[in-house]
């Protein structure tokens, strides 16, 4: 399964947080947003180890976050080899088969997947907490022992060929591909997570790069073992060393290519061969996600301010003139630098100037005015809320850690970035704006439908 980018927009976006949760201060006080206990040990093999009790009475969340995706991906032909090595993990052990594996699953009553992004690759299930030595045994087991022969790798090969073809019948896979090929000439964000066409048609044919990339990155320094629940964090840490002590430390470290500054705009057009309503897209290069540094929260504060629901430019574009009946705008956090992308879908092909000049006036308003303070105020808190309405069950918590574990490696980061949040100022805000809101830094994609082709109707 892949995480991409219009999805994971869309829903933090969309999802409303009730204004009657913004009248009180956030339990725990002040800053501290993150206040269940976090008890972490490192392995002599380099697997970090994090345990969080959860009052989640007989259950337990088991993840193995493999701190490795698409970016890691930086040898030309091999883009998508992190998504498609998920889709391998599942092919089974000696000791224990695809079929026994997914048998024991059934009979814990288990809930398990996986999900590949930029930066990481995730391995999770959720089970009864007396299932959590079973757990371990058989996921450290086809962490250190994958098997697999070349007739099943070429079938998995052609699955993922099924899976890029299924999700590029959308335009917005389209439009993401054709905007980060654009923006990023060096840097392996350039390519999307399930990676280039030409790639995945030619994986039947790189079985032993598979064997090599699975020697690089399947060790237990590259990973991180979270286990949230009902559980004891002494009897967890010894299960860990029990199971997944036997792990094999690698060597390889992977030299990501730094990305060179965007000194020009670009621009990409694309003609949807099916009807569809006009999709434009604005990607700006932003910084790298840290807890500490401002422009980045910073941005995140703007994402609120300038593109949710309650900005003057929704208000404008959505409700009041109707021009649009799709708008957001976000940097998603990254490792590397990445972008801040805004798009909308336009109901109307002529009015497309019209919404690229709202837009752009908005980040010129951001850029010469500061933001009204009591707004800034208000957004905190709305982040800080949105924030903690997420911690509601053990595999949410478990969810929620992996994205900074995945990022930092640290999990009281957390903490460390709603201290940033509240520090920042108007003029923190528009520091970062004058910073990334210019045109020479930006990638403009706009997608419509063929000429002569009928424009969709009805949404």
């Amino acid at each position: 399964m892949i995480r991409t980018l219009y999805p994971a927009l869309l829903a933090a976006i969309l999802v409303p947080v009730p204004l009657a949760l913004l009248a009180s201060p956030p339990a725990g006080g002040g800053s501290r947003v993150f206040d269940y206990p976090i008890h972490q040990q490192t392995l002599p093999n380099g697997l970090k180890v994090v345990v969080v009790p959860f009052e989640s009475p007989g259950l337990v969340a088991h993840w193995v976050i493999v701190r490795v995706g698409s970016r890691n991906e930086i040898e030309p032909g091999h883009s998508g080899f992190a998504h498609f090595f998920e889709h391998m993990m599942f092919r089974g052990t000696e000791k224990i088969p695809a079929d026994r594996y997914n048998s024991i699953l059934k009979e814990m009553g288990a809930d398990s997947n996986a999900f590949t992004s930029d930066d990481l690759t995730a391995y999770h299930i959720l089970a009864g907490s007396d299932a959590l030595p079973r757990i371990m045994e058989i996921e450290s087991d086809r962490f250190m022992n994958l098997r697999y022969g070349k007739e099943a790798f070429q079938k998995e090969a052609r699955a993922v060929l099924g899976e890029y073809n299924k999700n590029f019948s959308f335009p917005e896979s389209t439009i993401e591909e054709k905007l980060y090929d654009a923006a990023f000439r060096t840097h392996t964000y350039k390519h999307t997570t399930i990676g280039f066409l030409r790639d995945i048609e030619d994986m039947p044919n790189q079985y032993d790069y598979s064997l090599t990339f699975y020697d690089r990155y399947y060790r237990p320094e590259h990973c991180i073992l979270l286990v949230v629940g009902d559980v004891d964090p002494e009897k967890t840490f010894a299960l860990a060393a029990q199971h997944y002590g036997p792990w094999k430390r690698g060597s390889y470290e992977v030299k990501i290519p730094a990305e060179p500054p965007q000194t020009a705009e670009k621009k990409v057009s694309i003609a949807w061969k099916n009807p569809t309503l006009p999709y434009l897209t604005l990607g700006y290069h932003s910084p790298a996600f840290s807890p500490r540094d401002k422009d980045m929260p910073a941005l995140d504060l703007i994402t609120q301010v300038a593109f949710s629901e309650t900005s003057p430019l929704y208000k404008k574009l959505v409700i009041d003139e109707q021009l649009v009946d799709a708008l957001y705008g976000s940097a998603s956090d990254h490792r590397d630098p990445n972008l801040f992308v805004i798009g909308a879908r336009v109901k109307d092909e002529a009015k497309i100037k019209e919404v690229q000049a709202a837009i752009e006036a908005t980040l010129e308003d951001l850029k010469k005015n500061p933001v009204d303070a009591r707004r800034l105020s208000d957004t905190k808190s709305h982040l800080k809320y949105a924030f903690q309405m997420r911690l509601n069950t053990a595999d949410s918590v478990a969810e929620t850690l992996a994205h900074i574990l995945q990022l930092t490696g640290d999990p009281e980061d957390y903490n460390t970035l709603y201290a940033t949040y509240d520090s920042l100022t108007p003029e923190d805000i528009q520091k970062a704006a004058v910073r990334y809101f210019s045109p020479e830094n930006r990638t403009v994609v706009l997608l419509a439908a063929e000429k002569g082709k009928p424009k969709e109707v009805g949404r």
